[in-house]
């Protein structure tokens, strides 16, 4: 059986064959991480590399491989993250067995650690919290995803400083004669943007990391921590299971978590 949620419709899209959550302001920040990682690849790429292939041709086309590598790992963990079912109880699973474990808002019988999200309205398994960022909650399913994407945007925002540092260098060296092939102020907006958006986004990218990371390794999640629930479960079942043995497809967004989860109820 798949406890996934493919057996309703519920938060279904692209033909049932895709999660989503119809949320209008969780849509809006999807569109708007876009939207940054975007404008941060044309600020870096047209106003910084650019301009220095002709200076340092190494130089240049390394970092543009480099920062296009982890814009393009940043978007398809996101896209995933997105539109992976985070680990949905089936709508209405509840028998009279089970009714001490129903929920009451959803009708499902909730497995242990299972909670119910209200923007998803549906219960979670291993729920974390719900992210705005990618309208979605993070949950079984997808917290590796979750956690690739700000590990990737953290990455691109260190390296997009590390570059506008050296960017201010080269047009004060110059006197802005021949660093930018637009005009001196709009140069400037362009490098103080990138610097608010690489520091802002590095900031609270590797907070959160830490914090997944620290959820992982102590097999609780952000929502159990809250409620201060006591850890009656089996630990490392979960997302630590994938990290007893090194391989590169922990950060490949192409490739599914590999731990298997046991479906038990609350008792």
């Amino acid at each position: 059986m798949d406890y996934g949620g493919a057996i309703d419709k519920h938060n279904r899209c692209l033909g049932n064959r895709a999660w989503c959550i119809k949320d209008i302001c969780g849509i809006a920040c999807v569109i708007a991480t876009w939207l940054l990682i975007l404008s941060a690849e044309l600020i870096v790429g047209a106003l910084i590399l650019v301009p220095s292939y002709a200076n340092s041709t190494i130089f240049s086309i390394t970092n543009m491989f480099i920062f296009q590598a982890f814009a393009f790992l940043a978007f398809v963990s996101h896209l995933r993250a997105v539109l992976t079912d985070p680990g949905a109880v089936p709508l209405g699973n509840a028998t009279n067995e089970m009714m001490e474990q129903m929920c009451t808002k959803c009708c499902s019988s909730k497995p242990a650690r299972a909670h119910h999200c209200s923007i998803c309205q549906r219960c979670i398994r291993k729920m974390d919290h719900h992210c705005p960022w990618i309208n979605n909650c993070v949950g079984e399913n997808n917290q590796k995803y979750f956690v690739l994407f700000n590990l990737y945007i953290a990455l691109m925002s260190m390296q997009s400083l590390l570059l506008v540092r050296m960017q201010f260098a080269e047009c004060l060296k110059n006197d802005w004669g021949s660093c930018s092939p637009i005009s001196q102020p709009a140069t400037i907006f362009l490098l103080a943007y990138l610097t608010y958006e690489g520091f802002v986004f590095g900031v609270l990218t590797i907070v959160v990391l830490a914090m997944q990371l620290n959820a992982i390794f102590n097999d609780q999640t952000f929502t159990e921590q809250l409620k201060n629930e006591e850890a009656h479960w089996i630990k490392n079942s979960g997302l630590k299971s994938m990290f007893r043995h090194f391989s590169l497809t922990w950060f490949s967004p192409f490739t599914k978590p590999s731990y298997r989860y046991k479906f038990s109820y609350s008792v």
